[in-house]
């Protein structure tokens, strides 16, 4: 398991999901965690299950100014910021491109490539001054390959992927470290109506034939925030049992 003890982390998007199971896994790894949310009753639920060690407050990431409230936050209740984890985002729904609102569009890019941006320089200014972090930036698989009916998504994705390239690049020296995870088909409420199911299942494009959850994720965001990926920055960890490798042999034949 991970290492956080002594160490803050802000995850965004924190009230379920994939941001939920983050904040448990960090908890349960020594980390003091200020989880943030638009969803405030369940984002304070989730935040009294974690226990004494956890906060809740709620953000919209498109702002800079519930943004400096976060910072703010977290520096009064734990005196640093040592991680952040870029959680929060939206599916922006399956169509085509060409029947894709442009507003649609624009508030997914807003919210899950935007609110990356504003969240990473907020924090980059107290991570420098307390000698350092880690910055974990949730992309997906579609910010590996060219998934069909993502327009919006896909394209916020790759945004935050080469986001998190000049991120590394900007920041090493600082000893801010940035990375990207890509999950693929992972089982929690954003995808509850995909209608996929938990376990094996007729997966045919993923080699472990199954979907992913939300631990599975968590486990690694925990390692890319801890000092054991010390020497890891500008890495994009897909953590999609394969799907983005290449094509299965179930694909290929057709058996």
């Amino acid at each position: 398991m991970a290492d956080l003890q002594g160490k803050t982390v802000i995850i965004t998007g924190g009230a379920r999901g994939l941001g939920a199971e983050a904040g448990r896994a960090a908890v349960g790894a020594g980390a003091r965690v200020v989880l943030t949310d638009v969803l405030e009753e369940e984002g304070r639920t989730a935040a009294e299950k974690l226990g004494g060690d956890a906060r809740f407050l709620r953000h919209d990431v498109t702002s800079e100014q519930s943004w400096r409230e976060v910072v703010d936050f977290a520096v009064a209740a734990f005196g640093r910021i040592d991680g952040l984890v870029n959680n929060a985002g939206i599916s922006g729904g399956s169509h085509p491109l060409e029947q894709q609102s442009v507003e649609d569009f624009r508030r997914v890019i807003d919210i899950n490539l935007t609110g990356v941006f504003i969240g990473m320089r907020s924090v980059i200014p107290v991570m420098k001054e307390h000698g350092g972090g880690s910055v974990v930036n949730i992309s997906s698989a579609a910010g590996l390959m060219g998934l069909a009916l993502t327009a919006g998504y896909g394209a916020a994705k790759w945004g935050v992927r080469g986001l998190t390239k000049v991120g590394a690049v900007e920041l090493g020296t600082a000893r801010v470290r940035v990375n990207s995870v890509h999950p693929g088909m992972i089982h929690t409420p954003m995808t509850a109506h995909l209608g996929i199911e938990q376990g094996e299942g007729d997966y045919p494009t993923t080699p472990m034939g199954r979907v992913g959850q939300a631990p599975e994720i968590a486990a690694a965001v925990a390692f890319l925030l801890s000092d054991a990926a010390s020497y890891i920055t500008g890495a994009e960890l897909a953590v999609d049992g394969g799907w983005t490798t290449g094509p299965t042999v179930r694909q290929l034949t057709g058996q």
